[in-house]
Parts: C-alpha cells; structure tokens; sequence
C-alpha cells in the first residue's frame, strides 16, 4: 500500500472538539483572532469590502468552500460531528444560512457569524473570511510577511528532537511525522478512538491539556480550533518562546492577528480555482482531491 507523501495541510484531520474553550467577551474587550483579521480585510479592501458579494457555498463532506464576486475562493473544515441534531430534517434551520437566500448576500454578512456557536455557519464564515483574504492577496495587499508557495508548513517547523512536542488534534501527517522523529511528544485529542497503537501512548485528554501545552516547547494546532473557538485558550496557556504553528487549509487568512499572539508560522492555502474547486467539494472530495492543481499550499512566518 503505498502511504500518502507527508503534507502539512492534507486530510485525513481527526477532529479536535472542546479544547481550552475561551470565555465569552465582554463588552470593550479585544476582539479575537476571526473577527480581528476581517477588520484588518476591511481596512485593506477599502469600500470594496461592502460591494462583495456571495456567488456560491458548498458545504461539503470534508471541507466547506465559498466563491465571491471577483472570482476569489476560500475554504474552511467541516466540522460534521458537531453538528447538533444531525438529521435528514434537523428541527432548528438556524444551524445553516438560509440556502434560498445565500447567493448574492453581502459577503461581509456572513462573517457576522464568525464567533457563533453554530459549527456549519462558523466553517462558512471562515471560507469568506479566507476569500476576502485571497482577494486582498490577488491584489497584492499583503503585509510585513513573505507567502511562499507550493511549501508544506512542516517543512518550516524547527522540530529537533530534543524539544518537547505538543500536537494540538491528531493530524495523522505530523503524527507520522512525530513517531518517525521521537523523543517527547504529546497529542492532544476529546477522543481518544482517533488513535490507534503506538500513537495512543502520547494521548492526553482535555482535562491535561493545558498542563502539557505550558511544557511544549513546540507547539503545532490544526486550523479545526478556529472553528470550535478553542485556539486563543490555547495559545494563552503557550510556554513563553515556543515555536508555535497553526496549519491547515482553515488557517488560509491574513495572519497578521495570530503573530500578534505568538504563532510564528502559519501553514494554509490559497484558492486559485474556485469554481473548479467547489465542484470537488460538492462531490465529496477532500483536500487530495484539490491541494496544488486547484489550490496552492502556502506558509506565512513571522518576520
């Protein structure tokens, strides 16, 4: 059986669920990473960024993905096991947008749901949020930061195998990455059934995982705690100095707001064929089925 070429972006992602969940905010405090970095898309859109509209979402079995006006693309995790009342005819429509009336809304409507506690809506908040960000970068608003293409974030991360390890969601790439390095590692996971042999002898439950995250001197978290808003507990409880990455297609944004707090690097993608790319999405594909050919893989570090 051939074993599929190690890629920091690339699926299979074992889903991370409630990891260090953030308070809610209160009044006058600092936005979060998602709502922070569609201020910053605003301020470098301009006007622009009202005009935008939607032109297309597939919420697909592996990934979400959003077209807008002016051709730029965005993708985000699906997060189907958080799906509550998951039915052929769930009770409560709220859980999605209204599908009737989603094509040709304000795209900056959608990013209102950004920090719901509905799993659907936030992974399509997080794709336009990722199609404004590839509009800023088919326009070369960029920032103090290099994006290189066609790169595996792993690539980028400095993982000597004297340093101590923490793997934020079972990302089956990096823990093959891992069991082939050695030394000390940790995964962090709700479920422990996502592992299976040698991997279940680095697995702490959720109830550890701040412990483990303040002994990590690396730290790497998959984009899927962007979608159940765990990702600033996590990157609060961080040792002071660690390397710190957050990879995967959900990841694909400005990054300026995660450098702010301590990522050095972040891994993601840059749609380049949106259209082409939602019909995958439509008919079940997963990232293999998109990454290079429809999709570039990118890495940002922070200068």
């Amino acid at each position: 059986m051939v074993k599929p070429i190690l890629n920091i972006c690339s699926p299979p992602i074992k889903p991370v669920s409630s990891l260090l969940k953030c308070p809610r905010k209160k009044r006058n405090e600092k936005l979060n990473i998602l709502e922070e970095t569609a201020q910053l898309a605003k301020q470098k859109l301009g006007s622009d960024f009202d005009d935008i509209t939607i032109e297309r979402v597939v919420i697909g079995l592996f990934f979400t993905g959003v077209k807008l006006s002016g051709n730029a693309g965005g993708v985000c995790y699906t997060p189907i096991k958080d799906i509550p009342r998951a039915v052929c005819c769930p009770s409560s429509a709220g859980t999605i947008f209204n599908p009737k009336k989603i094509k040709k809304m304000k795209a900056k409507d959608l990013l209102t749901a950004l920090s719901f506690g509905e799993p659907i809506k936030t992974a399509v908040a997080i794709a336009t949020l990722n199609a404004f960000s590839a509009t800023c970068w088919n326009r070369g608003l960029t920032g103090n930061y290099e994006i290189k293409m066609n790169i595996d974030a792993q690539e980028t991360v400095q993982m000597p195998v004297q340093k101590s390890v923490a793997l934020v969601g079972a990302f089956v790439p990096t823990l093959r990455a891992l069991e082939n390095r050695g030394g000390s590692w940790w995964v962090i996971e709700q479920d422990s059934r996502t592992l299976k042999g040698k991997e279940l002898e680095h697995f702490v439950t959720v109830e550890k995982s701040a412990e483990i995250i303040k002994r990590a001197e690396v730290l790497i978290i998959t984009g899927v705690t962007l979608v159940n808003h765990t990702l600033e507990g996590i990157l609060a409880s961080a040792m002071p100095g660690a390397e710190i990455v957050v990879m995967g297609p959900t990841a694909g944004f400005l990054p300026e707001p995660m450098f702010e707090r301590g990522v050095r690097v972040v891994g993601g993608v840059w749609v380049k064929k949106p259209d082409d790319l939602l019909d995958v999405l439509a008919a079940g594909g997963s990232g293999y089925h998109f990454f290079d050919r429809l999709a570039s893989r990118i890495v940002m570090e922070k200068p």
